[in-house]
């Protein structure tokens, strides 16, 4: 990909961004917040996850 096309591609995001109303910009953050999976899954995996399914199993 030369600069050129990178730089296309940016202005193009960018515009694309600012051209959004405010209210959807946000509505989209918030979304993308609740899809976050939990701390203890990012940084230790599917460990936590697998032991506490163990233990609410018993």
């Amino acid at each position: 990909m030369s600069t050129n096309d990178f730089v296309k591609f940016l202005t193009q995001q960018f515009v694309r961004y600012v051209d959004q109303p405010k209210v959807d910009r946000v509505e989209k953050r918030k979304e993308r917040k609740q899809q976050k999976p939990p701390l203890s899954v990012k940084w230790f995996g599917l460990l936590p996850m697998a032991i506490s399914m163990l233990i609410k199993r018993k």
